[in-house]
């Protein structure tokens, strides 16, 4: 392996508290010569954001090295020319497409789905839905089904993505895992070849289905949203399945070679 892509959420940290061995794992790829860069959904902070939380928690993480469905959403936009979106995403967030006229509904090029907590109900799925109608193209930052918390697993948007297609019959641009687009992009910035990268991730479908898709090689870790049921459901086979992130050096023979 030449370079290594990592989710964020599930694998290096869940809520606020970094998992066990995370700042090591990070320190010995780092040693190792390793390239990494981290692939994330979490689509209610920006990648400058995020990497503050994360270096709040003591994970040594730049901003640079993150490749967020957010940024990808923007390009994505950017490169189909949208001028007016209808926006169904986090506040903190919006200025990140501060380039683009915020539509009303019937007038959107495109409605843009990201995480809003609460606040989804059946008007605002009814007014997403008269856009669509009216000829928006639905782009979703991802479709992950559910995400882990402290407290046990949460309904994600990916279930509000899938109303929306059933209802409209149009399927949805997604930007963020398990895009093999989004993938390439961070393999890219790296310089290796997919067919060398790693993508570790505790997500079955969007981390290593999605990896697997782009070329590259998916290792699952036991932690976060994992669920030995999910993975035995699922036709999607691991490359290998880890406990945790704390056992990723091990798995590439980096603990062997700092030993010699």
């Amino acid at each position: 392996m030449q370079g290594v892509l990592l989710d964020i959420d599930g694998v290096l940290h869940v809520d606020d508290a970094p998992l066990p061995g995370a700042g090591r794992t990070l320190e010995q790829l780092h040693d190792a010569g390793l390239p990494v860069r981290f692939v994330t959904n979490t689509s209610t902070r920006t990648a400058a954001q995020l990497g503050e939380r994360l270096r709040a928690m003591g994970l040594d993480i730049p901003d640079r090295a993150i490749f967020s469905a957010v940024s990808a959403a923007r390009r994505y936009l950017e490169t189909r020319g949208a001028r007016r979106v209808l926006f169904a995403v986090a506040d903190a967030i919006r200025p990140e497409f501060s380039a683009f006229g915020a539509a009303d509904g019937d007038d959107a090029d495109c409605v843009l789905i990201g995480d809003i907590g609460e606040r989804w109900n059946h008007a605002l799925l009814e007014r997403l839905f008269r856009a669509l109608m009216a000829g928006a193209e639905l782009v979703a930052l991802h479709r992950n089904r559910y995400w882990q918390t402290h407290d046990g697993l949460r309904l994600d948007i990916g279930a509000y993505v899938a109303a929306l297609e059933a209802a409209t019959g149009r399927a949805a641009t997604v930007v963020g895992k398990p895009d093999a687009a989004f993938f390439a992009l961070a393999a890219g910035d790296m310089g290796v070849d997919p067919a060398h990268v790693i993508v570790v991730g505790d997500d079955i479908e969007s981390d290593i289905g999605g990896a697997q898709g782009a070329g590259m090689h998916g290792v699952l870790v036991r932690t976060g949203k994992y669920r030995d049921t999910l993975v035995a459901r699922s036709e999607v086979r691991p490359d290998a399945i880890i406990d945790s992130i704390a056992a990723l050096p091990g798995w590439l023979g980096l603990a062997n070679d700092r030993a010699r």
